[in-house]
């Protein structure tokens, strides 16, 4: 909280103390709309008009408890990149700032189109002893928000679905670093935590 409490008082970025965010002490999703045209203009300017969401997208809050007296958690000025504020502010200053404004623009913009796919190997010498192999994931069509922000994959779950694959094409022959005899099945969720 200190660290936001410095973006959102003012970091002097070379032109005297300027707020970087907006006031942090808040849980709203909400954003103004002077803000969402703002954080679409930037999307646009980096990303070209592919990057941007068909609309902009509007969010409600779940929690029946959540203080909405101010906007949601965003920089003040979207066109504002962190590289360039890179050299201009510490470290932790930098960081927390690159997360708010990542999470902004990526709120604003389309969504990652995957296709999911399945590649059939086969291993060994030529003959009887050649087995077949699969690998089952997803490769990356149209990036989307993920050119911007993509949530820590040590945070999620993998499974099956989760494998990103690389591009392939019939034919090509790739290296075999292992095999893992493993069997997965699906199990519902616990009943209590």
């Amino acid at each position: 909280m200190r660290l936001a409490q410095q973006l959102y008082e003012g970091i002097d970025v070379g032109e005297g103390a300027v707020g970087l965010i907006t006031y942090m002490r808040t849980d709203s999703v909400n954003l103004a709309a002077e803000a969402v045209t703002e954080i679409r203009a930037t999307i646009e300017k980096l990303y070209g008009r592919e990057g941007l969401a068909e609309e902009p997208r509007v969010f409600k809050t779940k929690s029946k408890n959540a203080q909405e007296a101010h906007e949601a958690i965003r920089p003040t000025m979207p066109a504002l990149t962190p590289n360039e504020l890179a050299g201009k502010m510490g470290d932790d200053l930098l960081g927390l700032y690159t997360l708010i404004w990542k999470r902004a623009i990526a709120c604003q913009m389309s969504h990652a189109v995957f296709d999911t796919v399945a590649v059939d190997m086969l291993a060994g010498p030529d003959g009887e002893k050649r087995r077949l192999f699969r690998a089952n994931g997803s490769t990356l069509v149209k990036p989307g928000y993920i050119a911007v922000y993509q949530e820590d994959m040590d945070d999620k779950v993998q499974d099956d679905s989760d494998r990103l694959l690389p591009p392939m094409e019939v034919g090509d022959t790739v290296t075999l670093l292992g095999i893992r005899p493993e069997q997965h099945f699906t199990e519902p969720p616990p009943r209590y935590s």
